[in-house]
C-alpha cells in the first residue's frame, strides 16, 4: 500500500484529474461520432483511455464500457513485451494496432489502436482506443458466433504490436491488408480510422496539458490521483472481515457437444480478504476446450474481477466518486491456474469470451454476498449477441446485435430489468437503425412476463426479441444462460434461463443452443431471443403486498404465480 505524503496540493491534483477525465471523454465523444458502424455509434462497444510512460491507466472516457476501456494497460503492455521480443521501440509519430488475445488484449475483435506521447522527445504517456469491429476475416461473416473455431488462427486476423503509421508515415501496405481480409472494409477499416484519430486527439490533448502544467506537476499528480484512488478501495476492504468466501457459477458450454468436458463448465471463486488486500482464487475452474468461450486472464477475467469488486465497495450511489485508475488494480490479486478456461494456454481460442467472463463476475459477486449482503444482486441474466450478415449488391452487410440480460434484485429494489450487466454496459440499438440499414425487420421487442425469479425483492426481467429476414442472409449467435438459470440469494427464487427460437409459433419451429456458428437463413425466416431473468433476493413470503399487486396488474407477473410464490390472494 502506497504511504507516500502528496507530492502537489490537492486542488492541483484534482484539477489535472479532471482535465486528463475531460481528455478521455473528448476522444469518447469524437470516436462515437466518426464511426461507421452501430456497435460503435449506437451501442459505444469501445473504451478511451490515457496512460503514463509505464503504461498505467490515467482516466478513462465515461461513455466507455468497462470490458473495453479496462484492457488497455494490458495492451500496451503487450505490445511492450512484442516490441522487446522483436528489438522494436516507440518513436515519435508511430501508431499501432494490436489485438493479440495472448498479448494482453480482451480478445480477437477487440482491437486497440495506441498512439505514443513524447515531450522534447521523452516519451511520457500514451493515449488509447479500443472498439469491437464486425469482421476480421475469420471464417465466417461477422466476430461473434465464431463459436466453432479451434484455435486463435481460426478466429481471424492477429495483430501483434503492428506499426500502422511509423514516426509520421503511414503504413498504406498495413492498411492495405486490412481491407483485402475484411468482408465489410467500408465498415470495419473507417471504425479504424475513427479509432487512429480519436487517439490522436488524446495526444495532442495530452501534451497541451503538460505543456500547462509542467511535466513533473502532472506525473506528480497522477500518482497521487492513483494512490488515492488505491487508499479508497483499501479502506473499503479493510471493513470487510477477514476470511475466505467461496462460490461457484456455470457455462452452458456447448450442450449439444458428445464430450461432456465441452458442456456445464465450471467457475469456481474464493475470495479471501486479509486487512486491506483481497485475493480471488479460480482454482478449480473448468480445464480450457478447443472452442472459444476460453477467456484471456489479461483483458477479461481480470476486468470481470476488477470491476465487480470496485462496483461493490466503491458504488458510486452510497460512495463518493473515486477516479477510476490504475491505483484501483493495487489491491486485488487474481490467482488463475494457466490451462483453464480462467487462464488458457495459446492458441487456444477466445472470441466468445464474453458470457464466461459476465459468469466470473456473477460468481465473485455471490462470493461476497455473506459479507456485503446490502451490495450485490442475485443471480444475473447473460446477454446474447448476434452477427447478422449478407450481400447487397454484390457487398457485404454485418450488423452486430446485442441483447440485454438483467440484474437479480438486491436489497430494498428488485433487478434492473433489460440491461447490459456487470462489465458490459454496451447499449441496445435502436430499432430504426437497424430497419434503416439492414434487410431486418424487428418484429417483437418487449418485456418479457411472469419469468423474474421471485424473492422479497425479485429479479429483473428479460426482453424477447425477434427479428425477420428480409432477404436471403445468415447469423451465428453467442450466448449463455438457456440452461442454468441466474440463482436465487438469501431465500429468493433462482430466475429462468434463456431460450433461442427459429421461426417460432410455425410448423418449423426449432429451439437452438444458447450459441451456435453460422447458418443460413432465407427471406421470411424469424430468430427469436429470449433473454434469462434475475434470480430472487429474500424469502418471497416477505415481498410487499402492494408490489405484488402492482406486478400483477402491470401484468409483470400472473396471479396464479403470485399466489404460488408469494401467496397472494387477490382480494387481499
Amino acid at each position: 500500500m502506497s504511504v507516500a505524503a502528496t507530492r502537489v496540493d490537492p486542488v492541483t491534483a484534482a484539477v489535472i484529474a479532471g482535465a486528463l477525465d475531460s481528455i478521455a471523454v473528448e476522444m469518447g465523444h469524437k470516436l462515437a461520432r466518426m464511426a461507421y458502424s452501430s456497435i460503435i455509434r449506437e451501442s459505444e462497444d469501445f473504451g478511451c483511455v490515457l496512460c503514463d510512460a509505464q503504461g498505467r491507466q490515467l482516466c478513462e472516457s465515461s461513455q466507455s464500457t468497462p470490458l473495453q476501456s479496462g484492457p488497455i494497460p494490458g495492451y500496451i503492455a503487450g505490445i511492450n513485451r512484442r516490441f522487446a521480443e522483436l528489438g522494436h521501440e516507440w518513436k515519435p509519430g508511430d501508431v499501432v494496432v494490436h489485438n493479440h488475445a495472448f498479448y494482453g488484449a480482451s480478445h480477437q475483435p477487440d482491437v486497440g489502436f495506441v498512439v505514443p506521447v513524447f515531450v522534447d522527445g521523452a516519451l511520457v504517456g500514451f493515449s488509447a482506443t479500443t472498439a469491437h469491429h464486425l469482421d476480421l476475416g475469420a471464417l465466417t461473416p461477422g466476430s461473434c458466433g465464431i463459436v466453432d473455431a479451434t484455435d486463435a488462427y481460426a478466429e481471424g486476423l492477429q495483430l501483434n504490436a503492428i506499426k500502422v503509421e511509423e514516426e509520421g508515415r503511414r503504413n498504406e501496405f498495413i492498411w492495405q491488408l486490412l481491407r483485402d481480409n475484411c468482408r465489410a472494409p467500408h465498415l470495419v477499416v473507417g471504425d479504424m480510422e475513427a479509432q487512429v484519430a480519436a487517439s490522436k486527439i488524446g495526444a495532442r490533448r495530452f501534451v497541451e496539458l503538460i505543456e500547462r502544467y509542467g511535466l513533473e506537476t502532472v506525473r506528480a499528480a497522477s500518482e497521487d490521483v492513483m494512490d488515492y484512488s488505491e487508499r479508497m478501495l483499501r479502506k473499503e476492504i479493510e471493513r470487510l472481515p477477514d476470511g475466505t468466501y467461496e462460490a461457484e457459477g456455470r457455462l452452458d458450454g456447448f450442450v449439444d457437444h458428445p464430450d461432456p468436458a465441452y458442456k456445464d463448465l465450471l467457475v469456481r471463486v474464493a475470495v479471501t480478504v486479509d486487512g486491506s488486500d483481497l485475493v480471488v482464487d479460480l482454482t478449480g475452474t473448468a480445464p480450457q476446450v478447443d472452442l472459444p468461450i476460453n477467456m484471456p486472464l489479461v483483458g477479461t477475467v481480470d476486468i470481470a474481477v476488477w470491476v465487480t469488486v470496485r462496483s461493490i465497495l466503491l458504488d458510486a450511489a452510497t460512495h463518493e466518486p473515486v477516479p477510476t485508475n490504475s491505483g484501483l488494480f493495487r489491491p486485488i490479486r487474481i490467482v488463475a491456474p494457466e490451462g483453464t478456461i480462467a487462464n488458457p494456454t495459446f492458441p487456444a481460442p477466445t472470441i466468445a469470451r464474453f458470457c464466461g467472463g459476465n459468469i466470473v463476475a456473477d460468481t465473485v459477486m455471490r462470493a461476497l454476498a455473506p459479507v456485503v449482503p446490502d451490495r450485490v444482486s442475485a443471480g444475473v441474466g447473460n446477454l446474447k449477441v448476434v452477427a447478422y450478415s449478407g450481400l447487397a449488391e454484390g457487398r457485404h452487410w454485418v450488423y452486430m446485435d446485442i441483447q440485454e440480460g438483467s440484474y437479480g434484485g438486491r436489497q430494498g429494489k428488485d433487478g434492473l430489468d433489460a440491461v447490459d450487466t456487470l462489465y458490459a454496459n454496451t447499449r441496445n440499438n435502436p430499432i430504426e437503425d437497424i430497419e434503416s440499414h439492414f434487410p431486418l425487420r424487428v418484429t417483437q421487442y418487449e418485456l418479457l412476463e411472469d419469468r423474474a425469479g421471485g424473492g422479497r425483492w425479485r429479479g429483473g426481467l428479460g426482453t424477447v426479441r425477434e427479428i425477420e429476414f428480409l432477404a436471403d442472409a445468415g447469423y451465428s449467435l453467442e450466448g449463455d444462460g438457456s440452461v442454468w438459470p441466474p440463482p436465487g440469494l438469501f431465500g429468493g427464487k433462482d430466475g429462468t434461463p434463456g431460450a433461442v427460437l427459429v421461426n417460432r409459433e410455425s410448423p418449423g419451429e426449432q429451439e437452438l443452443p444458447s450459441k451456435f456458428p453460422y447458418r443460413k437463413a432465407r427471406a421470411g425466416d424469424r430468430l427469436c431471443l429470449i433473454a434469462p431473468c434475475g434470480g430472487g433476493y429474500g424469502e418471497p413470503l416477505e415481498r410487499d403486498r402492494e408490489a405484488i399487486r402492482a406486478d400483477v396488474a402491470d401484468g409483470l407477473v400472473n396471479p396464479e404465480s403470485a399466489r404460488t410464490i408469494y401467496g397472494w390472494e387477490e382480494s387481499r
